[in-house]
């Protein structure tokens, strides 16, 4: 018995076919997994086999079995780590022993009549990582089994959990014990975008879904890997050789790529399993399962962060297998569709259809990175740093984002889909309340009158402009026309575009920022430049200035598309009064252009600088002397200051923008544009948050800018307050050595006392 399998690759080949068979029948869940027991034991001569699904509260449930008492079948079960089929859950790696009953964590179950068994294989049932179940084999001899039939025993295992995917075995587990597969999960992440999204799970990188798992043709097999891993490396190879940066990766990343994809222990295993009888496609998601099982619990935290390497690795495998070597989870997007992704770029959230998209989940992602930007724009719920969210979720998954609370609800049970029912409704109310400020003036109510203007960056947002009663717009990201594009949009398209934001905001103001590419925000038809630290390198201002071709054609684009009216334009990532100069004289030279070929021109043309490097603070006199206007950045200026990478997740959220530092910064500037008369103006994720921006009106500023969905909490709060009292509390807390709390504390307490709704 004990060389059954051995030297005979025919075997698991052989099991693996009546396996299919035997799913392709029309019988029940119950009688398949019956026959499917006794058809292992079979083949592996074997006088026992077992199989145990895991169920939602972390119970194994035996659910067939040949050999054991069949009685046992739904009253035996086992928790994780308990007995060796418990162990084999935890570890999730397999069990091989030739006396199982002299092992620590053996358990015995009288039921079951398994006293007499001594050798014992045990497996993990494995998808995507996770454990589905358990399936065992006996035998009364003492012995060990072989490595051919240890192999053979997983492949078997990778076949049932498909079988456990497909669905029906629900039905006949014991009443009340849901399975692990269907759990409900609620999972904690850090607040993207606000708002509430019901929906179903679309995959962002969508995994491939291997239906056809056994192989006929084993030669042909290893042919189709071998031939796709040889496809696999000479792409990453090639992504190297370019030197710039391929669906977000950067350099580290592919040279991990590479010497994974060339891992000969990689490839073997994968070979193996397809001379036991899986088809290419079945091996690589075989391997990569148990793969990234065995990762999961490794306490190695830099073993367990190449994890995500190894995933894109073996879908790009994947992919070359079947012939698709990129797949676009924007396609055939479902109504009520919230995407889940690892990360994602600004531009690829914006492929996706607005109408049906209702939430965004991310492993990754940050407060003021891109795509958050792009979400809160667009009003979509968004949750970021969600940890393993990918791994957990089938395609069609029901799934609530809460944008409140960064909450992410997969799976949901009936009583908190109800529950976020209402509150929709309640947040529709309170939309209704908003809509009711509208016609209101944004005035505080000692007098002051605040302007709220909204960020855009997409013809799609102007329809806010009416929707929130915004004052205008008071940052018009132009590099969002340009992500999105397939090419670089020629004059006339450029001019198309801008005339149609001018249009749509009609008497109101528009402020557009020139490009501000480079760093994290690359153009897919632009070579990109490998940076060290692109954040503070090669992009915005600098780029333009480097490149005025680009930069001229974008301003004189903008002088037509605003002629006979106001132009205000304004220039990001300036760190010198001079860099600011030198943009001001391209701008007068597209002018002296236009007057001399007889072009109608803006009535008026005003340029401003984006106030985002912490250099203009000690130049800022001399700034004011030569700008029209100011407007901060604060999410870039925040990020410099405290050299905090703002799309690093381990230290975006370390500081606080409402500190002493960051407002004492502001407050001078706030003050120095006063004494020159300069206007000033705020955007940037501290504007739309009505706790951070009562704090900004106090300072002084009059004019802020935030996204569409924050303006009414903001005027609603601004509404409630009397700034005179305000800042005859906080100002004085900003002067030295007067006090050392925490200032967002101290807002917080004073929204309270005074019934501001913050």
């Amino acid at each position: 018995m004990k060389g059954a399998m051995r030297g005979s690759p025919a075997g698991p080949r052989l099991l693996l076919r009546r396996l299919r068979e035997a799913l392709a029948e029309p019988i029940g869940a119950q009688e398949r997994l019956d026959k499917i027991v006794v058809l292992i034991a079979a083949n592996m001569v074997a006088e026992v086999c077992s199989v145990y699904i895991l169920r939602a509260d972390d119970v194994l449930e035996l659910f067939a079995t040949e050999g054991l008492n069949r009685s046992a079948v739904h009253q035996t079960t086992l928790r994780v780590r308990e007995g060796l089929v418990g162990l084999i859950a935890a570890e999730a790696v397999a069990l091989n022993l030739s006396d199982a009953r002299s092992h620590p964590a053996f358990a015995y179950r009288p039921e079951t009549g398994e006293e007499e068994y001594n050798g014992f294989l045990g497996v993990p049932v494995l998808r995507a990582g996770r454990i589905l179940g358990v399936l065992v084999v006996q035998n009364r001899a003492r012995r060990t089994y072989s490595e051919e039939e240890v192999e053979a025993l997983q492949t078997t295992a990778m076949v049932i959990a498909e079988m456990f995917a497909a669905g029906g075995f629900e039905t006949i587990a014991r009443p009340g014990a849901p399975l692990d597969l269907r759990r409900p999960m609620r999972l904690h992440g850090t607040v993207l975008s606000d708002g509430v999204g019901l929906g179903y799970v679309v995959l962002h990188e969508p995994r491939v879904v291997v239906t056809d798992l056994i192989g006929e043709d084993v030669d042909h097999e290893l042919r189709r890997l071998a031939t796709s891993l040889d496809k696999l490396r000479l792409s990453v190879d090639d992504m190297l050789a370019r030197r710039d940066v391929t669906d977000g990766e950067h350099r580290d990343v592919l040279e991990t790529y590479r010497m994974f994809a060339r891992d000969r222990g990689w490839a073997r295993k994968m070979e193996d399993a397809v001379r036991n009888g899986l088809t290419a496609e079945a091996a690589v998601e075989r391997v990569q399962s148990d793969t990234r099982a065995r990762m999961l619990r490794s306490t190695d935290p830099y073993l367990r962060e190449r994890l995500h390497d190894l995933d894109d690795l073996a879908n790009r495998l994947l992919r070359e297998l079947i012939g698709r070597p990129h797949l676009d989870g924007a396609d055939k997007l479902p109504k009520d569709a919230i995407v889940v992704a690892r990360n994602m770029g600004a531009a690829e959230l914006l492929d996706y259809d607005r109408d049906r998209l209702r939430g965004l989940v991310l492993e990754e992602g940050g407060p003021t990175s891109h795509v958050t930007i792009v979400a809160r724009a667009l009003g979509i719920p968004a949750v970021g740093q969600v940890a393993g969210a990918v791994s957990l979720v089938e395609r069609g998954d029901a799934v609530i984002v809460d944008g409140e609370a960064g909450e992410v609800h997969f799976r949901p049970p009936a009583d908190v889909e109800v529950a976020y029912g209402e509150k929709v409704r309640f947040r529709a109310r309170r939309q209704a309340q908003y809509r009711r400020l509208r016609s209101k003036p944004s005035v505080t109510l000692d007098g002051h009158a605040v302007t709220l203007q909204l960020n855009a960056g997409l013809i799609v947002d102007m329809p806010h402009l009416d929707e929130s009663a915004a004052a205008g717009v008071g940052l018009f990201r132009t590099e969002l026309l340009f992500m999105v594009a397939s090419q670089l949009p020629r004059i006339n398209e450029q001019v198309a575009i801008y005339r149609r934001v001018l249009d749509a905001a009609g008497d109101r103001p528009v402020t557009f920022r020139s490009l501000d590419i480079g760093g994290d925000k690359i153009l897919p038809y632009l070579r990109a430049v490998e940076e060290e630290n692109p954040a503070m390198g090669w992009r915005a201002i600098r780029l333009g200035l480097d490149r005025p071709g680009l930069l001229r054609t974008q301003i004189r684009a903008l002088l037509h598309a605003a002629a006979g009216r106001d132009l205000r334009l304004m220039f990001p990532m300036v760190a010198t009064t001079a860099e600011f100069r030198a943009a001001r004289s391209l701008v007068d030279r597209e002018l002296r252009h236009l007057k001399r070929h007889a072009h109608r021109i803006p009535d008026h043309v005003r340029l401003g600088v984006m106030l985002e490097v912490p250099s203009l603070l000690f130049e800022i006199d001399e700034l004011l002397g030569e700008v029209d206007f100011v407007s901060v950045g604060s999410n870039d200026l925040f990020q410099f200051m405290t050299a905090t990478d703002r799309g690093n997740i381990r230290v975006a959220d370390r500081y606080d923008p409402v500190s002493l530092p960051f407002l004492r910064a502001l407050k001078r500037i706030v003050d120095r544009a006063a004494l020159a008369h300069v206007p000033v103006s705020l955007c940037g994720e501290i504007a739309g948050r009505p706790l951070s921006a009562m704090a900004l009106i106090a300072l002084g500023y009059r004019t802020i800018s935030m996204s569409p969905s924050a303006i009414g909490p903001v005027k609603e709060m601004l509404r409630a307050l009397d700034v005179g009292r305000l800042r005859a509390r906080l100002l004085p807390r900003l002067e030295p050595g007067r006090w050392n709390g925490d200032l967002r504390a101290f807002l917080a307490e004073y929204a309270a006392e005074h019934d501001i709704p913050v």
